[in-house]
């Protein structure tokens, strides 16, 4: 017998196989998706705190990082961040 996945993990890989997509004008990358589209793909009419933070984590799980930004949230490729230039303490003073 199998055990159903989560539905957060269910949205995660929804969200995930959209970067690949193209739309927007983009062959794939980062996006923006309304909070009212991701209630939907999970089924709920409400999204709590502990639903995003359990979306959080599987999407970072898939390389990922999602942030909520209130009436929607950006995913975009863990790997955007690796590149960044770092901040040390000389920058600090």
């Amino acid at each position: 017998m199998t055990v159903p996945k989560n539905v957060m993990v269910q949205v995660a890989d929804k969200l995930a196989d959209l970067y690949t997509q193209p739309f927007g004008g983009k062959p794939k990358g980062r996006f923006r998706i309304a909070a009212k589209l991701v209630r939907q793909l999970a089924g709920r009419r409400r999204l709590y705190d502990d639903d995003v933070r359990e979306l959080t984590r599987a999407m970072t799980e898939r390389g990922y990082v999602m942030i909520d930004m209130d009436g929607f949230f950006v995913v975009m490729s863990s790997n955007t961040f690796v590149n960044y230039r770092r901040a040390n303490e000389d920058c600090l003073r």
